[in-house]
């Protein structure tokens, strides 16, 4: 039997990059997996046990867009980071925007799907967030920030879920992802250098010399989802090829 045999999962942002590869992770252990996007073409794609198409920055909307699932028993909370750029730059807007999106979209989910976790006595919550919660990202203003306040509300949940239901942090460092990809060409035009360079640039901090795989954070979120997490309770883990400093 798989470890997650007789699971239920929820994914958000399944449709792409590391909600992906944990979906089909999850899938692999044994769970059955509900992806959240808000592409219906690529959850369908992905031929997971249902698909929820939804925008997270809807919050008064969720409630109907779960309505017809069973109990949850694990949630990942990911989803993609805001705009890059430099942090005197952002508006107000920039930051309510992706506070929406991030922390108040996952309280919510956490709020509406406890109740299951409670009746299984079992339950696995797991935010993908980034490195920067450890040391920030030259670059990415908001990002930095909204990705600090998820790890602090993490770690305050985690003082309050009842015994079995956990929640931890993945932090993955530069991942091979269209996020990446994106980011790449954002910093390379503003400092008007190819996106190559920039990568270049990244990966000279990294010992293990390479981008990261979807799928090696996959694996990451996968364990803190099983019954061999028990004990694993409001930490964030990076995943990051060495790159983080400090301990």
């Amino acid at each position: 039997m798989s470890a997650l045999t007789g699971r239920n999962a929820l994914v958000c942002g399944a449709s792409s990059g590391i909600g992906r590869a944990i979906a089909l992770g999850l899938m692999e252990a044994g769970a059955s997996v509900w992806g959240l996007a808000r592409s219906a073409d690529k959850l369908a794609a992905l031929k997971l046990t249902g698909a929820v198409r939804h925008d997270l920055e809807d919050l008064d909307g969720l409630p109907r867009a779960l309505a017809g699932l069973p109990p949850i028993h694990v949630l990942i909370n990911n989803s993609g980071g805001p705009p890059s750029g430099p942090i005197l730059d952002a508006a107000p807007a920039d930051f309510e925007k992706a506070f929406r999106r991030h922390v108040l979209a996952s309280h919510r989910l956490v709020q509406l799907l406890l109740p299951g976790m409670k009746a299984a006595g079992y339950g696995r919550i797991v935010n993908v967030i980034s490195t920067s919660v450890r040391e920030p990202l030259v670059g990415l203003g908001v990002s930095n920030t909204v990705r600090g306040a998820m790890a602090s509300w993490s770690k305050t949940l985690s003082k309050e879920l009842p015994p079995g239901i956990t929640i931890n942090n993945v932090l993955p460092g530069f991942t091979d992802t269209e996020r990446l990809a994106e980011l790449k060409a954002a910093m390379g035009a503003r400092r008007g250098v190819a996106p190559e360079q920039v990568e270049r640039d990244w990966l000279a901090m990294v010992p293990e010399g390479r981008l990261g795989r979807p799928e090696e954070i996959a694996a990451l979120a996968v364990f803190l989802a099983s019954p061999a997490a028990s004990y694993v309770r409001g930490q964030s883990i990076a995943a990051d090829g060495g790159r983080l400093s400090g301990t």
